[in-house]
């Protein structure tokens, strides 16, 4: 797990491997667990009706959950949280400590600070009840916008990284838990998340 830098590290005394485990090397914390603003954008803004949440526990780790709906044209629900513009150019992708419901995820980037426009991301899938690690090449992140496909924003500038976010939209209407410990960059794709 060499050469990992903190982006949201849920670390609190007692946690089986929230924090950094032999070996760690991390050169900067982006964003300290009690100063993340999250923010969430559901499927509302057009007319659907799921509804999500974001709380930090007492572990120190984050729970996104909620409800997603397919009605009215829905089908998703996601947070963000602002980064305050990252270069993350040295670095190969990112990895994240999850606990979920098996059900698929996707981590999401922006590069910009806008409400709207063009998404790259990347999708994972859970187990459920079981912590596992990720790891996401920022090759991997596609550009979306709106849900589609955006091939013409090119590759992600990851010189530019302003937001981060995690989405649900598996076409599923049901209730998810996504519980994050923290989410790293990596120095090498291969390496331990």
């Amino acid at each position: 797990m060499r050469g990992l830098i903190a982006i949201l590290p849920m670390l609190a005394a007692g946690i089986a491997g929230a924090g950094p485990v032999e070996g760690d090397t991390m050169t900067e914390e982006i964003l300290r667990p009690d100063d993340v603003a999250w923010r969430i954008v559901n499927d509302g803004v057009m007319g659907g009706l799921s509804s999500s949440r974001i709380t930090r526990t007492d572990r120190g780790t984050w729970i996104f959950a909620g409800d997603l709906s397919l009605e009215n044209n829905g089908g998703f629900a996601s947070v963000r949280c602002d980064l305050a513009r990252r270069d993350l150019s040295d670095y190969a992708g990112l990895a994240l400590r999850v606990r979920g419901d098996g059900r698929a995820y996707r981590l999401r980037l922006r590069t910009n600070d806008r409400f709207d426009g063009v998404a790259y991301q990347a999708g994972f899938t859970t187990i459920e009840a079981e912590w596992t690690n990720v790891r996401i090449p920022f090759a991997d992140f596609a550009p979306s916008y709106r849900g589609r496909a955006a091939p013409e924003a090119g590759p992600l500038d990851t010189a530019e990284i302003c937001q981060l976010g995690l989405m649900i939209a598996d076409g599923e209407q049901a209730g998810f838990s996504l519980e994050v410990m923290w989410i790293r960059a990596l120095r090498n794709a291969a390496d331990e998340g």
